[in-house]
């Protein structure tokens, strides 16, 4: 079941549960998903976006949880018996507040089963896996339970896993050939096509060869988020095992950057997103302070990746604050605020990170640009104006410090130099590209503000000739016929 199988009130309220987690707003996510998940128990992602509203918020508390847990233990046996959807919906109750319960979790995973949910039930085991990832009797359940609704793939690679905790479970070994010999069979369509008695073969297995490249295209995007989990997989037990080894701390942090950037692309779950980030950020600190910041890279990773994260975080709120009617409403003013000192805070670190590198390394013109835009952007354009001069002499952002050389200029009330600025960084692009409809806009604006109306319609003119659509400029050239 996915978001579009859902009835029209439950999708509505899904939405509302997946703007909520942006902005952390965890317990409406697990009031309004309980919800809809009664009505749709078969929908994962809902269940997935409810178990991470329900780790998010118990982040930090102790888990009291005995009287529910014994509440559950009298009433979850009747329940599972007459009716399985029951029995989940005890199960979410009590994960709600301390989501990797074993309990409460074997309960769910036992409920779907019943209730023929086998997406359900592998969530629910993958939870506690998650909770215990060397636990090898949950990982030994979670295989089998994976070969028993024929997902080989995954049982090879848990099976795999165990192995590796356990060198000489040789159970796990026999299993992991055995899903591996399943896997490549069912992928290959072998058994489908030798029960056929000649009258199939692979072609007549698709219905097309576009259909063939697209569920292709499709199997390698899905497969390289789970080959990098894997690979995550594999590492941390070395890493585990000696958590000062420099190669394996970088190493995790490389891997979380490309899972983030593997979810990202493709259009996964926040929640997912921002974990992978958070890992990724964590592994960089870590090795960043092994290496007591001798490894400019690290460093600039390390820095580049939480503004990321800040950025992020800013989106959201943005986006969520668009949407809301009333953005004084008391519930809305601690977002309101929280974008703010946000905001103010970015500022603040990209000044403080480019000031740093460029004292780390005072000859490379790439941080003396930064530094220039940092200072720009936070209003010091005299102190900007040297560092964008010297950025002058690096081919690769020279147009774009000469752009914002300019800029200074203008606001500093240096409207010749200005000009002088942008027409030679004008002269210096061939193509009408995006800078250079960019510069041109602005030098059009600096001319209009001296009074030198066909220079400035020239300007205008240039571009529209090129972009019709660009900003203001078809009314601003057009006008300029009608008067």
């Amino acid at each position: 079941m996915t978001e579009n199988d859902l009835a029209a009130n439950a999708r509505a309220l899904y939405l509302k549960a997946k703007h909520a987690m942006d902005i952390g707003n965890h317990g409406y996510v697990i009031q309004l998903m309980q919800s809809v998940l009664k009505e749709a128990p078969g929908f994962l992602d809902g269940r997935k976006l409810l178990r991470a509203a329900a780790l998010n918020q118990a982040k930090g508390k102790r888990g009291g949880f005995s009287i529910a847990g014994t509440t559950l233990g009298l009433t979850s046996g009747g329940a599972l018996k007459k009716d399985p959807l029951t029995a989940m919906d005890l199960a979410e109750k009590m994960l709600a507040t301390d989501p990797t319960n074993s309990q409460a979790n074997m309960l769910l995973f036992e409920a779907a089963n019943k209730a023929n949910l086998p997406h359900v039930a592998s969530f629910a085991l993958e939870t506690l896996v998650g909770a215990n990832p060397r636990d090898t009797k949950l990982l030994h359940q979670l295989g089998n339970h994976y070969q028993a609704v024929g997902d080989n793939e995954k049982a090879v690679a848990v099976f795999t896993r165990i192995t590796q905790i356990n060198p000489s479970d040789l159970e796990a070994n026999k299993k992991s050939k055995d899903a591996s010999a399943s896997a490549t069979m069912k992928k290959g369509k072998w058994e489908e096509v030798s029960k056929s008695g000649g009258s199939l073969n692979f072609r007549d297995l698709m219905k097309s060869k576009d259909e063939a490249i697209a569920l292709e295209t499709k199997s390698k995007v899905v497969r390289t988020a789970e080959q990098i989990t894997q690979q995550i997989s594999d590492v941390y037990p070395q890493w585990e095992a000696d958590q000062n080894v420099v190669d394996l701390s970088r190493r995790l942090a490389s891997l979380y950057e490309q899972l983030h950037e593997a979810i990202t692309a493709n259009n996964g779950s926040e929640a997912d997103a921002d974990e992978s980030l958070d890992n990724a950020i964590w592994y960089y600190d870590h090795t960043n302070n092994i290496l007591r910041g001798g490894d400019p890279s690290i460093a600039r990773k390390l820095a580049d990746l939480q503004l990321r994260k800040m950025e992020r975080r800013i989106k959201l709120l943005e986006a969520w604050i668009a949407q809301v009617p009333d953005p004084s409403h008391p519930e809305v003013a601690p977002f309101v605020e929280e974008l703010a000192q946000l905001k103010q805070q970015r500022g603040v670190t990209v000044l403080e990170t480019a000031k740093r590198r460029v004292a780390d390394n005072p000859t490379d013109l790439q941080h003396r640009y930064e530094l220039g835009e940092a200072l720009m952007q936070a209003g010091a354009y005299t102190e900007a104006i040297p560092e964008l001069q010297r950025a002058l002499q690096n081919p690769n952002v020279r147009l774009r410090a000469m752009n914002l050389l300019g800029q200074c200029f203008v606001v500093k009330g240096m409207n010749d130099l200005a000009v002088n600025t942008f027409k030679k960084a004008v002269s210096e692009i061939l193509t009408m590209d995006n800078v250079k409809k960019e510069i041109l806009y602005r030098l059009g604006l600096v001319f209009e503000k001296l009074g030198k109306r066909d220079e400035y319609l020239a300007c205008m003119k240039e571009i529209y000739e090129a972009d019709y659509g660009y900003l203001d400029v078809a009314r601003r050239v057009e006008e300029s016929y009608k008067e």
